[in-house]
């Protein structure tokens, strides 16, 4: 569940970049909740990931992968607040 909440949020925050840059940086409302919306998915993911990952009986690879995939998704978020606030 959290590699699937990773690549959710990966490809909404890709999508939203896309679509704004397309528009030539204006945003609506849509595009800001797509973004929370990520965010709470990616913070969701990172919390079963970590979770699942200190379980003994389920195999490592899957929950570090959605660990990782949820904070590559929580540090573009963070990257395109700090430049939202800094620009």
């Amino acid at each position: 569940m959290s590699v699937i909440l990773g690549i959710i949020s990966l490809a909404a925050l890709v999508t939203v970049v896309f679509f704004s840059y397309r528009s030539g940086g204006e945003i609506t409302v849509k595009y800001g909740f797509t973004g929370v919306l990520a965010m709470v998915f990616s913070l969701v993911g990172v919390m079963l990931g970590v979770l699942t990952a200190c379980d003994r009986n389920y195999y490592r690879f899957f929950p570090v992968l959605g660990v990782l995939l949820n904070l590559l998704a929580l540090g573009g978020i963070s990257l395109i607040l700090y430049a939202g606030v800094n620009l």
